[in-house]
């Protein structure tokens, strides 16, 4: 007897990171190991040095084919001493974990995206060739006017609950076609496994039901909403008191750190972080209790609470999650130590 192995690993496309996957077939009993792959084929190598090297590091039941069969997420080495590949973000998020995991990191991803015609690139919802009534009833709506795509999303959860993933919420978002799903609470390194793999599955629905799955930051222009991975983030002193809370916020704002988080929160941060659309301007930082318009949200409840967790709200929907994992850590733990 045999079962299905999909190794998983994050490419070298540039300017935006994607999945890729292959399977291998194993024997009952027989554990995924060491596997490999043309990295001339995606952006990782040179042709004459083509191999990189697939270390599975996180594996969970494949809820699409089912039985035994399991999905492997994997970190991509170089052949020669098996260090990190240049392109591997999961080995700076085990290192900042590693120096902060007495202050107990914990990471909640809001991933919007947004449903699209394959053919047309027009966004579900919206009339062909037109736009449909401006955003307003769509933002958690409920009816064939206002939603468009849901059975997909009731499928993409079930799917990420089958799988074991740290989902915790769904919700149709402000413009038409554009959906979110949440991952979290969980550490620096297992939300960007989570999330990561919750991408491919909904990526895979894209594929069964003729829907492309797009992670633009502003995938319509004009009069609507962008498309973020708002970031909720807490140390155990966060979830404890108040002031950890602020000095967190603080810290996001210090020199230097609002253009170092930019350029790892994903590509067209200048169109979607504009001012408006709930966004504070890309070159412009704050922070404010219950302001959706901040570059870091307080949530009131944590106010009224004295403690809790912040929201960044800068990160793109295109942003890789170990990165952004990666960021938030280093620059709150590090202040705070």
């Amino acid at each position: 007897m045999t079962y299905q192995a999909e190794y998983l690993w994050i490419d070298g496309t540039e300017p935006t990171r994607e999945i890729r996957g292959k399977t291998k077939i194993l024997a009952d009993g027989e554990e995924p190991g060491i596997w490999g792959y043309d990295g001339s084929s995606t952006n990782q190598a040179t042709g004459d040095n083509s191999d990189v090297v697939l270390n599975p590091v996180f594996s969970c039941p494949d809820p699409i084919r089912g039985g035994d069969n399991i999905l492997v997420m994997c970190e991509t080495l170089l052949t020669g001493d098996m260090s990190p590949h240049p392109t591997n973000t999961r080995a700076a998020a085990r290192a900042a974990l590693e120096m902060y995991s007495s202050m107990d990191p914990w990471f909640g991803m809001e991933q919007e995206y947004t449903m699209l015609d394959p053919v047309t690139g027009w966004p579900a919802g919206f009339p062909e060739n037109g736009y449909p009534r401006p955003q307003g009833p769509y933002y958690c709506g409920v009816g064939a006017v206002r939603i468009t795509g849901r059975d997909i999303v009731e499928e993409h959860m079930q799917l990420c609950i089958a799988a074991g993933l740290k989902i915790s919420g769904v919700n149709a978002e402000v413009m038409p076609g554009q959906w979110e799903f949440q991952i979290g609470p969980a550490g620096t390194v297992e939300v960007g496994d989570h999330l990561w793999l919750a991408r491919y599955l909904l990526y895979r629905l894209g594929e069964k039901y003729g829907v492309e799955i797009s992670l633009e930051a502003k995938p319509m222009k004009g009069d609507w909403n962008g498309a973020g991975m708002h970031t909720n983030f807490s140390t155990q002193a966060m979830r404890e008191g108040y002031d950890a809370v602020v000095a967190a916020a603080e810290s996001m704002g210090a020199e230097g750190k609002p253009a170092e988080h930019l350029t790892g929160y994903g590509v067209g941060i200048e169109e979607r972080l504009t001012g408006e659309h709930e966004t504070q301007r890309y070159d412009q930082f704050s922070y404010g209790v219950s302001d959706r318009g901040a570059s870091i949200r307080i949530p009131w409840q944590v106010e009224q609470e004295k403690k809790g967790y912040i929201e960044d709200r800068r990160p793109n929907a295109n942003a890789d999650p170990y990165v952004v994992a990666t960021l938030i850590t280093n620059t709150v733990c590090s202040a705070a130590s």
